[in-house]
């Protein structure tokens, strides 16, 4: 294998969101007979049962109808849109966001994360990140040959942080980090990040000179009214800070591929070069979406957490309920990653069976860090009977392959 191609070979697609694994690969031990069942995939949400707010098709046919004027925009985007979106920005995240240099429109929130990382760090140089944390993470620094330093989340010890252990991170910090790239809440475990935990993420990359990338995208979907701490809103943090944030998830507009970066200038200068030679811009009759991002209404927010919230809730009862099975409480978002007892299959060939004898789609673990052997990801924003109809199917199999 060329060099070249092992890189490439680092970039699997089989258990991504959206994607179907072809059971035809490998023969596959099936225990037991298929259970019936409505097909779910819990590797993304389903807009289905969570649609974007209806203002949005509005929006889009208003960018359809300015024709040339909106399809060719600025590469970082519309000005008045960065301008009005720069406001909300602000008053969301209580940090002054500057919509003219310093905030880029991009293709998702992936297409910021592509963007951000390829303009922070060198090629074979030093990051750390989260362990678990958002697969694509893992896989864009190996993809740069990037040398990666995990630093662990202990998760499950407190349910008020997220359990970042800050002194490994001070270490790698010292050792000579460039960049350290993480989310919050939390992918795959739904954490939250506690103040104290974000003031020292703030306070270490500052003293160490770190540039910091931080992933926000389901910061407007909190419980139990937790309170939620911007890094870019305090007093200390990094020199150089880009913020990722998109409303492709709680908002449901992931169809539009639509997603934003902000922070310091000359960093969101080198992201808007590199989306000029990409994909030139977030999609040019889609910007006008973010018009209604931040403005759905007064109950859109408080109606989709709570039905959030319900279907968690009883996702996290049925888990509970195994022995052998822990779950954190998810903070925010719409992910639960527990963990499952002693298989007698590798974790990703469980999720195939899954798939197989259940029709239920799961992300294995193995996807946000290599030693997640015995962990799920499944996000559960979907029809809630459905959900809990899917997750019993699952754990029928699970008991199947216990060891």
């Amino acid at each position: 294998m060329d060099e070249l191609e092992k890189r490439f070979s680092l970039l699997g697609v089989e258990h991504a969101p959206g994607q179907e694994v072809n059971l035809q690969a490998k023969a596959l031990d099936l225990q037991g007979p298929a259970l019936a069942g409505r097909k779910v995939d819990f590797s993304h949400g389903d807009v289905d049962a969570f649609p974007p707010p209806p203002a949005s098709k509005e929006a889009f046919l208003q960018g359809f109808a300015e024709g040339a004027a909106q399809a060719y925009t600025e590469y970082s985007g519309k000005k008045a849109i960065r301008e009005q979106l720069a406001a909300d920005l602000a008053a969301f995240m209580g940090a002054p966001v500057d919509g003219d240099k310093g905030l880029i429109l991009t293709a998702g929130t992936q297409g910021a994360l592509f963007l951000a990382v390829n303009s922070l760090l060198p090629y074979g140089g030093d990051i750390a990140i989260v362990t678990p944390d958002y697969f694509a993470n893992h896989k864009l620094a190996a993809f740069l040959g990037a040398t990666i330093h995990a630093v662990p989340l202990q998760y499950m010890d407190d349910e008020n942080r997220a359990g970042l252990d800050l002194q490994r991170l001070e270490e790698v910090f010292a050792a000579g980090v460039q960049v350290f790239l993480f989310s919050n809440p939390n992918n795959p475990t739904g954490a939250v990040y506690s103040a104290a935990e974000v003031q020292a993420i703030g306070k270490l990359a500052k003293k160490y000179k770190v540039a910091v990338i931080v992933d926000e995208l389901y910061s407007r979907q909190i419980y139990e009214g937790r309170t939620f701490t911007h890094l870019c809103a305090q007093a200390e943090r990094p020199d150089t800070l880009v913020t990722i944030i998109g409303p492709s998830k709680t908002e449901s507009m992931s169809g539009f591929r639509l997603g934003c970066a902000f922070g310091t200038p000359a960093i969101i200068e080198r992201m808007e070069k590199l989306q000029a030679i990409m994909t030139l811009r977030a999609a040019g009759y889609c910007q006008p979406l973010f018009r209604v991002w931040f403005h759905e209404g007064p109950d859109f927010i408080p109606q989709r957490v709570a039905a959030h919230q319900e279907i968690r809730d009883a996702l996290l009862d049925l888990f509970r309920k195994e022995e052998g099975v822990t779950v954190r409480s998810t903070n925010a978002g719409s992910y639960l990653f527990p963990t499952l007892p002693e298989l007698t299959v590798p974790i990703a060939d469980f999720t195939s069976i899954v798939k197989e004898l259940a029709q239920v789609i799961v992300t294995p673990g193995t996807e946000f860090g290599p030693e997640w052997t015995h962990s799920i990801r499944l996000n559960f924003s979907q029809d809630k009977e459905a959900a809990i109809a899917a997750v019993k199917r699952l754990l029928v199999i699970m008991n199947r392959y216990r060891k």
